[in-house]
């Protein structure tokens, strides 16, 4: 199988976001949360980057640009649409998971991220979820800049200087 890692086509990020709709049925957050990232990559506040295998999007990351998106909420700490982004909605599909392809895309948002002015990034981690604490920290993201209690978990941020 072929992996690629790279900024999201229009029709790629359809496709990613069709697919992560229908593995979570009746969940309509989804559908909202489609609707939200579609939207912020067409109008400039969000840049979104997939891996595909074989041409097929398996995941999906976003550097979410500007603060007054829904998952940012203001928190300039976080992302202040000028020099601070914030990587959102990273996920990958089961069947592609520990394999390093998270890991190449990140590098990647990175690259881009700093190529377009940003000197930090910001990413968020369920306080439960110990390993992807682990690979967070690993990837550089050390310094602890905001918690937050968000869907009634404990979510640390850590940032990143580029």
């Amino acid at each position: 199988m072929e992996y690629t890692s790279h900024r999201a086509s229009p029709n790629e990020l359809a496709r990613i976001w069709e697919k992560d709709v229908a593995a979570n049925p009746g969940e309509e957050r989804w559908e909202r949360w489609r609707l939200e990232y579609i939207g912020y990559n067409k109008s400039g506040r969000a840049v979104t980057f997939v891996v595909t295998a074989d041409g097929d999007p398996v995941g999906q990351g976003t550097i979410l640009l500007d603060p007054s998106c829904s998952a940012i909420r203001g928190r300039t700490a976080l992302c202040d649409g000028v020099s601070v982004g914030n990587i959102n909605a990273l996920r990958i599909e089961k069947a592609h998971e520990g394999q390093g392809h998270i890991s190449r895309m990140v590098r990647g948002m990175e690259e881009y991220a700093a190529a377009h002015g940003l000197r930090a990034l910001t990413i968020g981690v369920e306080a439960a979820e110990a390993r992807n604490l682990a690979i967070y920290l690993h990837w550089g993201y050390t310094k602890l800049v905001h918690h937050d209690i968000e869907d009634g978990e404990l979510v640390l941020y850590y940032r990143k200087e580029l």
